[in-house]
């Protein structure tokens, strides 16, 4: 247990969730009894729903991360790669569009398949991919906008060739280079029990993951308190203006690309086709809850360089597809 539990911020990360849990259960209590005010009341309510929303995927993947952690080897991931760097590329975007794995889940998984010896920009590949390719988000895109197939369509279309051109600028940005943060942390205690080593992975990677996704939660809640919507409609049908802002928005909003489509759909009448994909593309693959989850496991300028290439790549393809489409 004190492999678990015995490290300060793992205590700390616990006595967090608690209160969490505390204030979900008798917010309602706390409300009546004592003069909250209603911004503070906004904050928290949407603080909440973020992390009820994130925390059964962030098991997931935390979940996931442990099997291949305790029971996939160095030389099974070896054999699933292609020997050529450039032609992997495809396939682990094939794969990732076959995860039923949001943004929040895909993060620990992909870290695990690094540490195992997958390259660098096959990981991206999959880590963009997973989140906005799945069959859950795209049967929730579908409902969303089944008035307007263009953008189910565009969706995904733009989303697999965006994630083919980053994982291919992030093979010839760093190479070989591992940009993990930390070693992995090996439980070899637990060598002869594979289901207690897997749920002492799960429960350290949860409390280490963790941490961030509050962090985050409560930064992506207070900005969409603060942030005034009137101001993104003055400037919502902007050629260039309009996709530039609704990425920057779906990077505070931090939604869960299973949900994020719907948020989307109701600004059908105030922004364009393109700043509407450009929501809904560049939230997926990187905002600001799972900017701090790569912190966690990425070295920083790791994180800089791909929030970078990212926010060009998707910029670039949005602003492409207007003229195209």
């Amino acid at each position: 247990m004190e492999s678990i539990f015995g490290k300060k911020h793992d205590l700390s990360a616990m006595t967090i969730f608690i209160f969490i849990i505390i204030l979900f259960l008798f917010g309602d209590l706390l409300v009546r009894e004592v003069n909250i005010p209603a911004f503070a009341l906004q904050v928290g309510t949407i603080f909440l729903s973020i992390l009820l929303e994130a925390i059964p995927f962030i098991l997931l993947g935390v979940f996931a991360s442990s099997l291949i952690q305790t029971f996939v080897s160095e030389q099974t991931v070896q054999k699933w790669i292609p020997r050529r760097p450039i032609v992997a590329l495809i396939p682990a975007a094939i794969v990732g569009a076959l995860l039923p794995i949001c943004e929040c889940a895909i993060i620990p998984v992909v870290r695990r398949l690094i540490s195992k010896g997958m390259p660098l920009h096959i990981g991206v590949v999959i880590m963009v991919t997973a989140p906005i390719l799945n069959p859950v988000v795209f049967a929730s895109t579908y409902y969303a906008f089944s008035s307007n197939l263009s953008i189910v369509y565009g969706r995904m279309g733009i989303g697999f060739v965006a994630s083919l051109i980053i994982g291919l600028i992030i093979y010839i940005v760093f190479r070989n280079r591992l940009p993990l943060k930390k070693s992995i942390k090996h439980a070899h205690h637990h060598e002869n029990h594979r289901f207690t080593a897997t749920l002492a992975h799960a429960v350290d990677e949860f409390f280490d993951v963790g941490r961030y996704l509050i962090i985050g939660a409560f930064v992506a809640s207070f900005f969409q308190v603060v942030i005034d919507r009137e101001i993104l409609v003055g400037i919502g049908q902007h050629e260039m203006l309009g996709p530039a802002l609704m990425m920057g928005f779906a990077y505070v909003l931090s939604l869960c690309s299973e949900a994020d489509a719907f948020v989307a759909a109701s600004f059908t009448s105030t922004f364009t086709s393109a700043s509407l994909l450009a929501f809904l593309i560049y939230g997926p693959m990187i905002d600001l809850k799972n900017t701090l989850m790569m912190l966690a496991y990425f070295r920083r300028i790791f994180v800089v360089g791909f929030i970078v290439i990212v926010t060009i790549v998707v910029y670039v393809s949005v602003y492409t597809f207007q003229f195209i489409g």
